[in-house]
């Protein structure tokens, strides 16, 4: 076998979905596209399981897709480490185990895969060698990033040709609604709704419900939801509730599974996005979203949310950037996102026809998997 063709990968589930939506995305594509075998090493398999209905989160080892799946508990069994290892987003290896890299002859690649970022400093950043302050490893940092200076995004191979046919598809996309056991009126506007907690939901479903267009509005079960419920005077909605307030219509569907989520993007006219995963999944998507930032102490994800803004609104008119960052700053800040939505609106034509604009640029940046092997070959000694 060559050498390098044993991948562990570490991540610890936080805020039950970001991390390991992206690490299992990875995973699976390095086995069915590069022919590698990876361990994913997950801590929290009972919050995975709605990603991949096929984890058994009773089990310390499995088989899923090709992927060999362990719990990482404690404490850490005594596992002979791959030749390549991958701590996802600064989870912090278990010290048994970075003894044991050490101990390798050859030793280890070892990458941190950092966050993602439209920073201008993540491609001065991205490669970077961090020597370990008492043992004889090195670790690289790894920025997922937008441009050609940095990792890539995670695009599967026959991801563009099946969201291509889907969308293209009429049939296609009625059989998907029926699964969900939603009927879409015709001149409706399909909105997907995912985020954080956000106290600027009520207003904007009011505006949806007091707008002249009718508003088709597919909410899943996220930390969104108790507000929602609040907004029609429920103490609670679950997944097959349907509630009508003017023309606003709302469905609430389960937590669906990766695949399934693609489809619902891909069928929306807008998508209300949260984090990393679903964030470049609506991209993929190449129809109009809004990005609900991971919050942070002091208000340090502005300046990623307006990098990001000012990469993705670059070839808008001026007035519909403004009308897009407007909005996405109310309903970051929670507030203002009724109003900023009128003239959001105003802007949707040209809005629409950006977002297929901007994804086919991102497609001329290598996909993240295939530069991350290539990174990590370059690196075996």
């Amino acid at each position: 076998m060559a050498a390098g063709c044993n991948w562990d990968i570490f991540c610890t589930v936080v805020d039950n979905y970001g991390d390991i939506g992206v690490t299992w995305r990875l995973a699976r594509q390095l086995v069915a596209e590069h022919g590698l075998n990876v361990r994913l090493w997950v801590d929290d398999l009972a919050s995975f399981q709605p990603l991949c209905p096929a984890i058994n989160p009773n089990l310390s080892e499995q088989s899923v897709d090709g992927v060999t799946v362990r719990r990482w508990g404690s404490p850490f069994p005594d596992a002979a480490p791959a030749a390549v290892v991958i701590e996802a987003f600064g989870c912090e290896l278990p010290q048994n185990y970075l003894a044991a890299m050490a101990a390798m002859q050859p030793r280890p690649v070892w990458v941190n895969l950092e966050y993602l970022s439209a920073e201008d400093w993540v491609e001065g950043c991205h490669g970077l060698p961090s020597p370990h302050p008492r043992l004889p490893l090195t670790r690289h940092f790894y920025f997922p990033g937008f441009s050609a200076q940095t990792g890539g995004l995670l695009h599967e191979s026959g991801l563009t040709r099946r969201r291509m046919a889907f969308q293209r598809d009429p049939a296609a996309q009625a059989d998907f609604w029926a699964s969900l056991g939603v009927k879409p009126a015709p001149d409706a506007l399909r909105v997907s709704l995912f985020g954080y907690e956000n106290p600027a939901v009520a207003e904007l479903l009011g505006a949806w419900a007091a707008g002249a267009l009718p508003v088709l509005c597919l909410v899943p079960e996220s930390k969104l939801l108790p507000q929602v419920a609040a907004f029609f005077g429920a103490t609670g909605l679950i997944p097959g509730d349907q509630r009508q307030r003017g023309k606003l219509i709302l469905h609430v569907l389960p937590f669906l599974p990766q695949p399934r989520y693609d489809e619902l993007l891909w069928a929306c006219d807008l998508n209300f996005v949260r984090g990393e995963d679903s964030l470049v999944r609506a991209l993929w998507a190449a129809r109009p979203l809004v990005w609900h930032i991971y919050p942070q102490q002091d208000d340090a994800h502005r300046a990623k949310l307006n990098a990001f803004l000012a990469r993705y609104g670059a070839g808008l008119s001026p007035q519909a950037a403004t009308a897009l960052q407007d909005f996405w700053h109310a309903w970051n800040a929670g507030k203002g996102a009724g109003q900023t939505w009128v003239n959001y609106r105003r802007h949707q034509a040209e809005i629409d026809s950006h977002a297929g604009r901007w994804v086919d640029g991102l497609l001329k940046n290598e996909d993240m998997a295939a530069h991350l092997v290539q990174f990590c070959q370059s690196k075996i000694k």
